[in-house]
């Protein structure tokens, strides 16, 4: 039985395909579209996911799409009504969408795959909570969802066991601990639904002043991690804005504009922010834990992807394990969708040996035989050179160590939104300018913003406050005490930005401000060849570790084809482009042209 699911409308739209249960395939449209966050039909991530498995969609005995649009129809309608006349801006721009598409997605679906069958609905958080358990490798769990808003529940949690993914308790909207995070990325100048992974990077810059006032005004929260929001300072029910003047008054002024140089307030407002979402997470998760009785955690939802919050749960948490969906967003709606269907409407059983999960490292998307990269290199008269895994190793381990910093193109590409290993740049974490010339010369993004180690799974203990795994790099750790550079007393007295520049480990190019990295461990089941790099940069140095960050500009998608990889190698000042066994070097390479400045397609968010 194949199994096609389908997530479209808001963002990060995606497609995922099961074969008798097992994952075929999955991909976010914004790879093939190049629109970052695409929110359009998946119609080419569904191609590649039949294309992947040799069928066509006459071949797919069932089609899933990952919400019920007329559930959440209704509760727009009664947001914007109990609102009148206030939400009428919101609902005069919302309602076109819905009544041109959303409300007619069984057709919309057939018409784009050419489908012919009946189109089945899960409700979003089955979605979620599915995609958190269902690949997981335990047997049972405890499985808790946070994100903005899915139908109504913002937050659910519940118990997984054998074949089943249960909810038992669901938080609503407006309350919403996404949307309270959402609502401070806008505040401080930052784009909603994509850069809340800044204002998580800039928090350890700030103090969490403005954290008592949170709790005291915006949100009331219980023991047991449920709460209200106090919805006068929230303007995202009716209006066009996430938050109002009260909130303003509230924070001493209004939200700070996108070309406004970040400030202290920005940088304490994120520390708020983030101490409380910390907070809210860890007494959930004690709540769940004493509800339910498992030693294990299932997560998923965006706000599962703040891998500070979840590294705090693992640390001073009740649980002694958790896995999170990779593609803990909307992305991975659409697999948890067509998993629930195999498990819960076909009653499908399901294996798992507590150890292994059956998301394959989440190298899901398109690979590239060697015949086709050299097809294309020299198609085009690109100078490469081809060699073999021991000889390549030993280069760019080399070119590693000399400062250099590299394309990786290597395997299937990853679903979700972290690079791990197979469309990553990647340098050398000892090097104290590495964090600076990849922010500023090769990814063209603020320079706080923080880089990610791939490390040896078997090193993991020795440099980071982290036992176990993380191939997901969904888990932020301390760097280990005897690893660190202590700051002197006039350093320690600096504030904000100005902590940036100051060496903090002798791995000063992932080590956060706050001494923290965000961990991904690698064991080279998945990727034999991004494991194989880096324990020979290892012998070469002595450091199990590269800094992964993801092959791509600002505002552009994660590179998807040997065409995207190119290009961006050429944009940038990286120095070095590894196109599975073919290297080539910047420097031999044709002089690239472009007719308009490049960085104008993109959504500088």
């Amino acid at each position: 039985m194949y199994i096609l699911g389908i997530s479209a409308y808001y963002h990060d739209s995606a497609a995922a395909l099961l074969h008798d249960g097992v994952i075929i395939a999955a991909a976010q449209e914004e790879r093939f579209t190049r629109k970052k966050q695409d929110h359009n039909f998946p119609i080419k991530a569904a191609q590649y996911c039949l294309d992947t498995a040799g069928i066509g969609i006459q071949q797919v005995d069932h089609v899933v799409f990952y919400d019920k649009p007329l559930v959440k129809f209704e509760r727009l309608l009664e947001t914007y009504l109990s609102f009148i006349p206030g939400g009428w801006a919101s609902f005069r721009q919302a309602v076109p969408l819905w009544l041109s598409k959303k409300l007619h997605l069984p057709k919309i679906i057939k018409k784009e795959l050419g489908w012919e069958g009946q189109v089945l609905f899960t409700e979003h958080h089955e979605s979620h909570t599915a995609s958190a358990f269902f690949p997981s490798p335990f047997e049972e769990a405890a499985i808790l969802c946070f994100d903005g808003v899915g139908e109504w529940a913002t937050t659910s949690w519940g118990v997984g066991h054998r074949n089943r993914a249960e909810i038992q308790e669901v938080i609503s909207f407006p309350h919403s601990l996404g949307l309270l995070y959402s609502a401070f990325t806008y505040y401080t100048g930052f784009k909603v639904n994509s850069g809340e992974y800044k204002v998580m990077g800039l928090a350890p810059y700030g103090e969490p002043k403005y954290a008592e006032i949170i709790l005291k005004e915006l949100i009331d929260l219980k023991v047991d991690g449920s709460f209200r929001m106090n919805m006068d300072y929230f303007n995202y029910c009716q209006g066009l804005t996430m938050t109002n003047t009260r909130f303003d008054r509230l924070f001493d002024g209004p939200p700070r504009k996108p070309e406004k140089q970040l400030g202290q307030r920005e940088m304490d407002l994120a520390a708020s922010v983030q101490k409380v979402t910390e907070k809210i997470v860890l007494q959930i998760g004690q709540h769940v834990y004493e509800k339910t009785g498992q030693k294990n955690l299932c997560m998923a939802g965006g706000v599962a992807l703040n891998c500070v919050g979840n590294g705090r749960l693992l640390r001073e948490g009740p649980f002694e394990n958790i896995w999170i969906q990779p593609a803990a967003g909307d992305a991975g709606g659409a697999l948890g969708a067509a998993l629930a269907i195999w498990h819960h409407y076909f009653d499908q059983p399901r294996k798992a040996d507590g150890k292994e999960d059956s998301q394959y490292g989440s190298y899901l998307g398109p690979s590239f035989t060697r015949e086709e990269v050299c097809a294309f290199l020299e198609k085009n008269v690109y100078p490469y050179k081809k060699l073999e895994e021991e000889a390549l190793y030993e280069k760019i381990a080399a070119r590693l160590n000399s400062g250099e910093v590299i394309g990786w193109f290597q395997g299937r590409m990853e679903f979700g939104p972290r690079a791990l290993g197979g469309r990553s740049i990647i340098g050398d974490p000892r090097n104290p300018e590495m964090q600076k010339k990849m922010n500023l010369k090769i990814k063209y993004r603020e320079s706080f913003r923080p880089f990610a180690p791939s490390i040896l799974e078997e090193h993991v203990a020795e440099w980071f406050e982290h036992e176990g795994d993380s191939p997901y790099m969904l888990m932020v750790a301390p760097v280990r005490e005897e690893k660190r550079i202590a700051m002197t007393e006039e350093q320690k007295n600096l504030f904000g930005i100005e902590k940036l520049n100051i060496p903090r480990s002798e791995i000063p190019a992932i080590t956060h401000v706050d001494y923290s990295a965000r961990i991904q461990t690698v064991n080279g089941k998945h990727n034999p060849r991004y494991y194989g790099l880096i324990k020979q940069f290892y012998e070469k140095t002595g450091c199990p570790i590269v800094v992964n960050t993801s092959f791509n500009v600002r505002g552009e998608p994660i590179v998807c084809s040997l065409e995207d990889a190119y290009r961006c190698f050429m944009r940038t000042e990286m120095d070095t482009l590894v196109l599975e066994h073919c290297v080539l070097s910047k420097k031999d390479q044709p002089e690239w042209k472009e007719e308009t400045d490049w960085r104008e397609d993109f959504e500088l968010d």
